[in-house]
């Protein structure tokens, strides 16, 4: 397997497990039969291809093709687009494949594929692969490839990507013509289509392949005579009339069950409104109130939105709601009443857009201009009407309700619904409810919906696990204490680490690890050892005579340290039972000398440092006008209830009062003075100021007192949260007398981490790059010299591959422990703790190292974490020169920076500075 490759491609791309798992599965295909990339195969060389295949993939019945095609069922929303990007590198790089095939359904993935396989873009698949940065592949499409042609001899590009709508190749044209494609062009001397066929290395990718089992799409890729099909689907069967028939050649399947357990997608859940009864009311009525609820859900989701993104320093997302119409006359007469006045006040003018069929020319581009737009803050529209245009190929990740009217069983109506909605604006999953939750409307079906889920065969709950053989000395996950090489040196510790069985607490050696040689040569002298130790701990809290470790060096010191240790050593004994004699005395002086030396050479000084304010201290929220655009809270007149389908939890969007208030701001008010870090009694003028602007906001497109009120009662929490998270960026504190940096610990000791290992995980070299990266979180590696543990982890490869610099140019690195530095970071209302990447000490600086992947670089959580790293180094600086030490300097590099090429010293010029 070309293990080598798939590894370096999926964390150059940052691929999710089933993309990690599906490129492995084609990398092991190829490499188990070969003839796979075989131009011109016969019949026998592709039925001996199927065989060997057959006892690779146990659910690989058959290619239906005319060549190898295998199908890579991946449930919508886990990244099928970016998966063919990893295919066609891998292809590429690992066995010189030059020339792809990228077929679409239809215009709307057609133009969408385009847009991912172009430079520039925000989703450009080939991100960081570096064969592809001086020359991308070349782009040739249904609507240029004519014209491409003429330059095929004098392409740059390593590559080239054909990307066609189906519809190019199967279409026939009036007058029995073939499709142009099919032509005969003068600069190439064939048609397009042939030119293609004969390629001897072309590689065709389907997207959403469903949609080419019918008998004319069959039969024209067959006529491209591919050496390999990539097929690549969410619904891996054709439905006939007799019900669905699975596809035979799935070689890899994630369904949508364990995409939502792995927290890939959106929780679905179906929404209803609480004893409610859908016969009772005709079916204009009971259209009328799902869609009235679905506004509801629409903005409330909206808050919820906007005060995850103030509160954790994120993009801002900006949701819409998805009506699903029965035919293109439904979905006018839908396009007028949500645009009417009656309609929330016309509330939604200009903000809901219609796309289906009914459309052509200029009405049908700014439909779609408007449609691919939908994502942006800064695009008005909030609710999109469609009848079947949107079944697939729209990616977006901010469809957050979704209302179906169009009559389906429960079944069909769930599937049709959710697909378009699971993919999570954030990559994964936050821990609310609200961000993660895809409703779905559905009054009249709920009951339906919910029993139809809880069934064993529904998509919703079914799950399907493929076990690999089991291998030797698999197990359970281990956990792993290691100390600090130091206590390692002094015999403190009887071996490297200690391993345990998590599940039955088992302590046994791990594998491959060094067993410690102690620098003491008797038992006596590993006591004392380990009492000096104990009274060096007590120097930690005593900066103003050991302001660092160097001073431990100093022989009156020392004196001091062999009299404390002496008062509490404990006399020697000999062993009665072997009539020995007392061991000859003790030469505590050189104990406490050699200790102290290693104590130098084996750790690096990180301060303890406090800041704390001088004379009167005030803290306090400033004025601020609120940001209340795209607050649109509607009253509500009975309770929503859903029910995630997948975890079954229930929750309630609430219409049941809190208590009635005398003035309408005392609704904020109350709701905003629950918080433990607001005080009444010093804000309440803040407070009533921006409860007022909330109520003037209502007051601006309810039409009565009442209906401000119903909002006020009902959604004062999430209107609390809402301001409370914009408070926090106007929060202000100062000191009459400026603050005073305190150094409270000149050094600390050196934690002992814990990890946990997989299991069967031996202590590899670090300088040996892991075959299987993405389990690198999972592995142990040893054999440093410079490093103050004697085994380290690593979240990444580009982290072993930065402790390779550091054990070359660094005298001395860690790893630090949680608690080491036990410095924090402001991210919206939270406070978390930082623990660096790497501390590493040279000759000049102390280095406190932040690595990042580039598209990371500017999080608002990385540049939290810098700011409070690079303020730790300037106070840490200024009491190091002080007492005649080094400098420290906070590093943030990206991923691609870290080569073998580079030394520590060319890392310097990404020092992060704060004034």
């Amino acid at each position: 397997m070309s293990q080598r490759e798939v590894n370096a491609i999926a964390g150059r791309l940052s691929l999710r497990k089933p993309q990690t798992d599906s490129l492995q599965a084609l990398s092991r295909a190829i490499e188990a039969s070969p003839l796979v990339l075989k131009h011109e195969r016969d019949s026998a060389e592709l039925a001996d291809v199927l065989k060997v295949l057959q006892g690779q993939f146990g659910t690989l019945k058959d290619f239906e093709r005319d060549f190898p095609s295998l199908c890579f069922a991946l449930a919508t929303g886990v990244g099928k687009t970016r998966l063919m990007g990893a295919f066609i590198s891998y292809l590429y790089v690992a066995h010189g494949i030059k020339h792809f095939f990228v077929l679409a359904p239809n215009l709307t993935i057609y133009d969408k594929l385009i847009g991912d396989f172009t430079p520039n873009t925000p989703k450009y698949v080939f991100k960081g692969i570096a064969e592809f940065a001086a020359y991308p592949p070349e782009i040739i499409t249904g609507d240029n490839y004519e014209e491409r042609a003429q330059a095929l001899g004098d392409l740059l590009s390593p590559v080239t990507i054909n990307i066609f709508n189906i519809a190019k190749i199967t279409s026939e044209v009036r007058g029995g013509k073939a499709p142009r494609i099919k032509r005969l062009s003068e600069y190439i001397g064939q048609s397009y289509f042939d030119y293609l066929a004969g390629l001897p290395d072309l590689v065709l990718l389907m997207d959403e392949s469903h949609r080419y089992r019918a008998t004319a799409g069959l039969r024209a890729i067959n006529d491209l005579k591919p050496v390999l099909g990539l097929e690549l689907t969410a619904t891996p069967f054709v439905e006939t009339t007799k019900g669905p028939v699975p596809f035979k050649n799935v070689v890899m399947e994630y369904p949508l069950a364990r995409a939502m357990d792995d927290g890939f997608v959106k929780e679905p859940a179906v929404v209803t409104q609480r004893n409610f009864d859908a016969k009772a009311l005709p079916p204009e009525e009971l259209e009328r109130v799902k869609l009235r609820d679905g506004v509801r859900m629409h903005e409330a989701t909206k808050v919820e939105l906007k005060t995850f993104a103030r509160s954790n320093g994120v993009k801002e997302v900006k949701p819409f709601m998805l009506v699903i119409a029965r035919d293109t006359t439904h979905a006018s007469a839908l396009l007028a009443e949500l645009q009417s006045d009656q309609f929330f006040a016309g509330r939604y003018r200009n903000k809901v857009i219609q796309v289906d069929s009914s459309k052509s020319g200029a009405e049908e581009e700014e439909m779609v201009r408007k449609l691919l737009a939908v994502e942006s803050v800064d695009e008005p529209t909030e609710i999109v009407i469609h009848v079947n245009m949107l079944k697939e190929g729209w990616d977006v990740t901010n469809l957050y309700t979704i209302v179906p009217l169009r009559a389906a069983n429960a079944r069909t109506l769930v599937e049709q619904s959710i697909g378009r909605g699971l993919r999570l604006p954030y990559g994964k999953r936050t821990g609310v409810d609200a961000v993660d939750r895809l409703s779905i409307i559905a009054h009249d079906r709920f009951q339906e919906i919910i029993d139809d889920a809880n069934k064993a065969d529904s998509p919703i709950r079914l799950k399907t696990f493929l076990l690999d053989a089991p291998e030797d000395g698999d197990g359970p996950p281990q956990s792993v204490t290691v100390a600090p090489s130091l206590s390692q040196a002094l015999g403190l510790t009887d071996g490297v680490s200690q391993v345990g069985d998590v599940a039955g607490g088992t302590q046994k050696p791990l594998p491959g690890a060094t067993a410690p040689v102690s620098m003491f040569a008797t038992e006596r002298e590993r006591q004392a050892a380990a009492v000096v130790m104990e009274v060096l701990g007590t120097y930690e809290a005593r900066p103003e005579q050991a302001p660092t470790r160097q001073a431990l060096l100093n022989t009156e010191l020392q004196a001091r340290i062999a009299e404390a240790v002496r008062e509490k050593l404990p006399p020697a004994q000999a062993d009665l039972a072997l009539a020995e004699a007392p061991a000859a005395e003790l030469d505590l002086q050189a104990v406490v000398r050699r200790t102290v030396e290693a104590v130098v050479q084996k750790t690096i000084d990180i301060p303890r440092i406090v800041v704390t304010p001088k004379g009167e201290v005030r803290s306090g929220y400033k004025p601020f006008a609120l940001d209340v655009s795209g607050w649109h809270l509607q009253p509500k007149d009975r309770s929503l209830v859903g029910q995630n389908l997948g975890n079954r939890e229930q929750f309630t969007l609430s219409a049941q009062s809190g208590g009635t208030q005398r003035r309408l701001e005392d609704y904020v008010v109350h709701a905003l003075i629950d918080y433990d870090d607001i005080d009444y009694n010093t804000q309440a003028s803040l407070l009533y100021d921006l409860a007022g602007q909330v109520v003037a906001h209502l007051r601006s497109y309810l039409k009565d007192e009442e209906e401000v009120r119903n909002v006020l009662d009902l959604d004062r929490q999430a209107i609390a949260r809402n301001v409370y998270a914009q408070m926090h960026a106007h929060f202000e504190e100062s000191a009459s007398e400026g603050y005073t940096v305190d150094v409270r610990r000149g050094f600390t000791t050196l934690r002992a981490p814990t990890y946990t290992v997989g299991a069967g995980q031996v202590v590899r070299d670090y300088r040996e790059t892991p075959e299987d990266l993405g389990r690198i979180k999972q592995m142990v590696f040893g054999g440093f010299s410079r490093c103050l543990y004697p085994l380290q982890k690593f979240d990444s490869d580009t982290e072993r591959k930065f402790a390779v610099l550091l054990e070359r140019d660094a005298d001395k690195w860690l790893k630090p422990a949680k608690g080491q530095f036990q410095m924090f970071y402001k991210l919206g209302a939270e406070q978390p703790e930082y623990v660096p990447d790497f501390v590493a000490e040279t000759a000049h600086h102390v280095l406190m190292v932040e690595t990042k992947a580039s598209k990371d670089m500017e999080s608002a959580e990385v540049k939290a974490k810098a700011q409070a790293g690079a303020l730790w180094c300037k106070h840490a600086t200024g009491h190091t020169l002080s007492v005649g030490g080094k400098p420290w300097k906070y590093l943030l590099v990206s991923h691609e920076q870290v080569t073998a090429d580079k030394t520590l010293n060319d890392f310097l010029r990404f020092e992060v500075v704060v004034g």
